[in-house]
């Protein structure tokens, strides 16, 4: 299981937020029906850091207000090399499958709403991606954000074992792209 790095909010400036998705639910009570909103908000500096949250409320600006505030509590560090991600990955997170792969520059994000809206925020700007199962936003933008913290760059994976980027690359434990 990959160590995820959470930032403080107070360490990050030019935070921008990005409302994924608003819904309405109706409880029908004894005097008529009660509505209440909930959203997904995703929060990014796009230069390596993203948030995601969830808030409710009786009114559509409570619940993005609490959105917004839970997201910038989860923020957290992702890789990123070259405008791209650093390897190929899939993720799941409850019946959403996400899989994101890195893309030669100028390819641009290619990406559903959900996941583009991460991957933005994060600063990925090449990137291919592909979401399989269900599309569900709260699922779909958890299963992005699983799958971008559990990347590990060339640099991390060198000094876990041990060795300088060069050997690291030179020897035959690393499969070559």
């Amino acid at each position: 299981m990959p160590r995820i790095k959470k930032v403080k909010p107070t360490e990050i400036e030019g935070l921008k937020e990005k409302l994924v998705m608003i819904n309405r639910t109706a409880k029908v009570v004894k005097g008529g029906k009660r509505i209440r909103f909930s959203a997904i908000v995703v929060v990014g500096d796009k230069n390596g850091h993203v948030g995601i949250g969830l808030g409710k409320g009786r009114e559509v600006t409570d619940a993005i207000q609490k959105a917004s505030e839970n997201a910038k509590k989860n923020i957290v560090e992702v890789p990123i090399v070259n405008g791209t991600v650093p390897h190929e990955i899939v993720a799941k997170f409850g019946a959403s499958k996400v899989l994101i792969k890195p893309a030669a520059p100028g390819t641009g994000i290619i990406a559903g709403g959900a996941v583009r809206a991460v991957l933005e925020l994060a600063g990925v700007q090449n990137v291919l991606t592909k979401c399989f199962g269900s599309t569900n936003p709260h699922n779909t933008v958890k299963a992005t954000l699983k799958a971008l913290t559990s990347m590990i760059d060339a640099r991390t994976m060198a000094a876990k074992r041990g060795m300088t980027l060069k050997e690291l690359f030179e020897s035959d434990s690393l499969v070559k792209i």
